[in-house]
């Protein structure tokens, strides 16, 4: 009987030996972080959908090296407290990188996080000059506000002929607003401009859009200038119309997403906007990501789609390549170049990327190129 046992154990550790040898590999797994819910979750929702088509894009080709690829996903809510919670689950999860954050001012926040941890995370959207230039792991696909904003202030007093501009910026997300306020006021100051007025506001339920628009209309400004999420801008927009329906409004390209015209309808009509996705492009591989992403979520990409599956691509492109003792961010600051959706993206020694930005105008409800 003990020769028996012994022989049915030897069977079954054979067995057991066999159908682990079998078993598919552990997938790679790539954390997502963005604000999913509230005022800022076109972004969000746009990143992550972008994020999601790339891998499964990627998994339905065979994955990476025979390992599929799982995304992580995690709301930040554009809270500090529940951003930094969520990098820290992803952290524990041990995901390979993190796409995300979407704004600036939770990159500022989660930084020092993966940092410590040595993660690698890609945003898609951030833009914030306090990331730049820095040797840490935070890398992006975008050039930083520095540039959007020259080119705004220089097609503003240049082609638009304004010489008194009124601000609005939110400061749930300072970290982008002031530096690009900042960066507009010194290029359109040079030139010979004014800025008139700086109006913070904090981005909730409770702001008083009737109140805001009345204060920057005071001084009879040639136009206003808008630093904030897609909702705000929209709801500011009808405002400010209700008050001067011939006021001339602009705003970052933060507000330039399917939402602000969605929402602003009329009132956003004509508003230029400096940024870097031309929806009417009939590049190749623009056209196939765009028809991708419209069958699968029955939804326009956007910015943030087309950022959040070339941030994702980035990412893959590098795990496909890297080699044995190299870690993931010598192996994406070492090819230095990865193509994207529409432009390639190339990146600097730092991880900071630059991309082609033009000028856009919203007319019939369509972002429109100008150069």
């Amino acid at each position: 009987m003990a020769g028996l046992s012994l022989m049915r154990l030897l069977i079954l550790l054979v067995s057991a030996s066999i159908l682990g040898g079998c078993a598919p590999p552990e997938p790679y797994r790539i954390g997502f972080l963005g604000g999913i819910s509230g005022r800022y979750a076109d972004l969000g929702i746009g990143g992550r959908n972008g994020a999601a088509l790339a891998i499964e894009m990627r998994n339905a080709a065979g994955g990476i090296n025979g390992r599929k690829i799982e995304l992580v996903v995690e709301d930040d809510k554009q809270d500090s407290d529940v951003a930094k919670q969520a990098v820290s689950r992803l952290i524990a999860r041990k995901v390979d990188a993190i796409i995300g954050p979407m704004t600036s001012q939770i990159a500022i926040d989660s930084v020092p996080l993966i940092n410590a941890a040595r993660m690698v995370m890609v945003s898609p959207t951030v833009t914030t000059p306090a990331l730049s230039k820095l040797d840490d792991h935070f890398l992006r696909v975008i050039a930083p506000t520095t540039d959007y904003a020259r080119k705004n202030a220089n097609h503003h007093f240049s082609r638009q002929g304004y010489r008194r501009i009124a601000a609005v910026y939110d400061l749930r997300n300072r970290a982008y607003s002031e530096s690009w306020l900042a960066d507009y006021q010194a290029t359109f100051v040079a030139l010979g401009g004014t800025l008139i007025r700086s109006e913070p506001y904090v981005s909730g339920d409770e702001t008083d859009f009737t109140r805001l628009a009345e204060r920057l209309l005071e001084e009879r400004p040639d136009a206003v200038l808008v630093i904030a999420n897609s909702v705000d801008a929209a709801m500011l927009a009808q405002q400010l119309r209700k008050r001067d329906p011939l006021i001339h409004i602009t705003a970052a390209e933060w507000a330039a997403t399917e939402r602000l015209t969605e929402l602003g309808g009329k009132a956003v009509e004509g508003m230029a906007i400096a940024q870097f996705l031309d929806r009417n492009s009939r590049h190749p591989a623009y056209v196939a990501f765009r028809n991708a992403y419209v069958d699968r979520f029955e939804l326009e990409p956007g910015f943030a789609g087309i950022t959040g599956f070339d941030a994702a691509n980035v990412v893959l492109d590098a795990l496909a390549v890297m080699k044995d003792g190299q870690t993931l961010k010598q192996a994406i600051l070492e090819r230095g170049a990865f193509p994207g959706a529409q432009s390639e993206i190339c990146f600097d020694a730092t991880g900071d990327a630059t991309r082609e930005t033009f000028m856009t105008v919203i007319r019939d409800g369509a972002f429109v190129r100008l150069d």
